[in-house]
């Protein structure tokens, strides 16, 4: 393999693009998914004289297929070597699903000085599963089903997920893109499967509530009001009231998808918020 990597603390290789120059935007993917799936979002920005960086997360893509650290301590702090490694400054971090509670976890714990604004989208705090403290969560069994469905046929299961709700292809009249789907399988499939597998708890069960407190910098929340994989009511509506300095942008009909089957729209308001 070519490219860029960054060695973290305990030894692992995380892979990275670094694209452009001015103003650095990091991104940060969803489950299972690599820096890949951020595309749209980079060819845009480096058009628009940004400086794009996109990470592959341990165990995802091209970064090191270990077998510990499937954690949000250990994500945020992947994330934080490459930035340190570039000694990026004044940055927008954008965080999609598991990327959003990365995203959160790494402003919070390692982003004091070097952050200038945070977006999240359709993404996963303050936290998943149903627990005393998280009434309208999604229950344990959920979950439990994706590990399930991981387990026994991963390659299956990814393609159950990337041809249905992930993208809203389930729904009646939706424009069905065969590349999406196989792009979305295709990244997924690089991925080591424990790392996936230990992924799920990192995404369902984290509590971000904490993060989200202590995050000052302005943050903008973008999520679709028909994202079947990270329901909106239990994650943006609360993270945006949980955010002190927050802006709730709610796209009607979009699915969890939407920077990829929306991108234009997408593209255009995440502009805004950077320029603004």
């Amino acid at each position: 393999m070519t490219g860029s990597y960054v060695k973290t603390k305990d030894g692992v290789e995380i892979f990275y693009k670094d694209w452009g120059t001015g103003q650095p935007i990091v991104f940060h993917h969803g489950w299972p998914l690599s820096a890949d799936d951020w595309d749209a979002q980079m060819m845009f920005f480096v058009n628009h004289g940004y400086r794009v960086i996109a990470h592959d997360r341990r165990g995802h893509g091209r970064s090191s297929q270990v077998s510990d650290g499937h954690d949000m301590d250990h994500y945020a702090a992947d994330a934080a070597a490459v930035v340190e490694h570039l000694d990026l400054r004044d940055a927008v971090h954008i965080g999609h699903s598991t990327g959003g509670g990365e995203a959160a976890h790494y402003v919070a714990k390692h982003g004091k000085g070097r952050v200038a604004k945070l977006v999240l989208i359709g993404a996963v705090p303050p936290i998943m599963v149903k627990t005393a403290s998280n009434p309208g969560g999604l229950p344990i069994e959920v979950f439990d089903g994706f590990r399930t469905g991981l387990a026994a046929n991963r390659a299956q299961f990814y393609l159950d997920i990337a041809s249905g709700p992930f993208y809203g292809f389930n729904r009646p009249g939706a424009k069905i893109s065969q590349g999406v789907i196989d792009n979305w399988y295709r990244q997924g499939m690089v991925g080591g499967a424990k790392a996936h597998y230990d992924g799920i708890k990192a995404f369902s069960e984290t509590d971000f509530t904490e993060d989200l407190k202590v995050i000052d910098v302005p943050t903008l929340v973008m999520h679709g009001d028909d994202d079947q994989i990270v329901p909106i009511a239990d994650s943006a509506l609360l993270s945006a009231k949980l955010l002190k300095n927050s802006t709730l942008k709610v796209y009607k009909g979009f699915p969890h998808g939407m920077a990829t089957t929306h991108a234009d729209v997408i593209n255009a308001d995440l502009l805004q918020f950077i320029k603004g």
